[in-house]
């Protein structure tokens, strides 16, 4: 089944790390509102498969909506598909938006998977990455949702943040098992061009860890997690047994979405399309009922390129045998001498026809995958 992600292009004021499409200036969220509805509606023949799986509020701030116009985006969602009646339905939240209040209206309105930007249970981490909420806003806020009755909740995590040592990553961690939540994503503190830290690395003022303890602390995360119960599904994402993300390991599967909203991806089985960067833009195309994406029509090679990176990530792996009936591509014998060497050195394994990173391996996955590219 298909699924819709929604991109909501608003945040309350910007993370020095973050580069997703957002703006600090909330004064159009309800103008914005209305044009995703609208873009609902302009695309609801977009996906051949009416049955949706899953729905996906991201951004930016998802939470910073109000009820009712969580409402007005679900309702034109329930009018032109099928929603299964055991849909994920998940909402990314700040813990500053998270009142009990909020979270009782979210339930009403169906969210049944809440996915929580933390990033640190210390606040002195918060405040360098220019994070509003609080370390005990951070807890407190799980905690309510969980005595709501919503169990499926996921928590953002980050390394590799500027330290002497790894004990303020390892007491996270220690946090994180003790509140008990059933899905941990975590990403490595990385350095965008065009954020805050971009600016302040070129200009010397910020000094990001090294390789080598970036990799040390990737490597205390998947010990801990995994000794506690979480599989390592995907490199940045953990899951007790049965709680994956749907919604992303259909991405990772291939599965077609939907995306709506400013900045947004498309994904029809064969090509891909790109919603504009601009809520400007955004908004006024909507005005004038046009869509204002651009289409990527998917070669072969992008095909094949694409599984490749995405399943190597995955504790699925990359099927060998899909990619010889689906596109007549052999891997092992196009990359014999790559792949040798990989394994050799420990990176990779091949097991009932699929190719797997091993735990060494998913240190170097964006490389290995480059090297295994048409």
């Amino acid at each position: 089944m298909a699924g819709i992600y929604i991109h909501i292009p608003f945040c309350r004021q910007a993370c020095y790390y973050c580069n997703f499409h957002f703006s600090t200036n909330t004064t159009r969220v309800e103008d914005m509102t209305h044009s995703i509805a609208k873009e609902i509606n302009l695309q609801k023949d977009y996906l051949s498969e009416k049955k949706l799986e899953t729905i996906y509020f991201g951004g930016g701030t998802p939470s910073i909506l109000s009820e009712e116009q969580l409402n007005l985006i679900l309702k034109e969602v329930h009018k032109h598909f099928e929603v299964a009646k055991d849909a994920e339905i998940t909402l990314e939240a700040n813990p500053d938006d998270l009142t009990l209040e909020k979270i009782k209206s979210l339930k009403r309105n169906g969210i049944n998977r809440l996915s929580i930007g933390i990033q640190s249970f210390h606040d002195q981490n918060l405040k360098s990455m220019n994070r509003i909420h609080s370390s005990e806003e951070a807890i407190r806020c799980v905690k309510d949702a969980q005595s709501e009755g919503i169990e499926n909740i996921s928590i953002d995590l980050i390394y590799a943040m500027p330290s002497v040592d790894h004990k303020l990553w390892k007491k996270d961690l220690e946090i994180a098992m003790n509140l008990n939540v059933p899905h941990i994503s975590s990403y490595c503190l990385t350095v965008e061009e065009k954020t805050v830290l971009g600016n302040w690395t070129r200009k010397g003022k910020f000094h990001p860890m090294d390789d080598d303890f970036a990799a040390e602390q990737f490597e205390i995360l998947v010990e801990t997690l995994m000794q506690n119960g979480y599989e390592h599904y995907e490199i940045s994402n953990f899951a007790k047994p049965n709680w994956h993300s749907k919604h992303n390991s259909n991405y990772w599967k291939q599965v077609p979405y939907l995306g709506v909203g400013p900045g947004a991806h498309s994904f029809d089985g064969i090509n891909r399309q790109f919603n504009v960067s601009n809520n400007a833009h955004y908004l006024k195309a909507l005005e004038e009922n046009k869509l204002p994406f651009e289409l990527d029509e998917l070669s072969k090679e992008d095909n094949i390129n694409e599984y490749i990176m995405i399943s190597l990530r995955t504790k699925w792996g990359c099927d060998l045998s899909y990619l010889k009936n689906q596109y007549q591509f052999d891997l092992l014998s196009h990359f014999e001498k790559e792949l040798k060497s990989y394994n050799e050195g420990g990176y990779i394994r091949t097991e009932n026809d699929t190719l797997f990173l091993t735990e060494k391996g998913k240190l170097l996955a964006d490389q290995i995958a480059g090297d295994l590219f048409l």
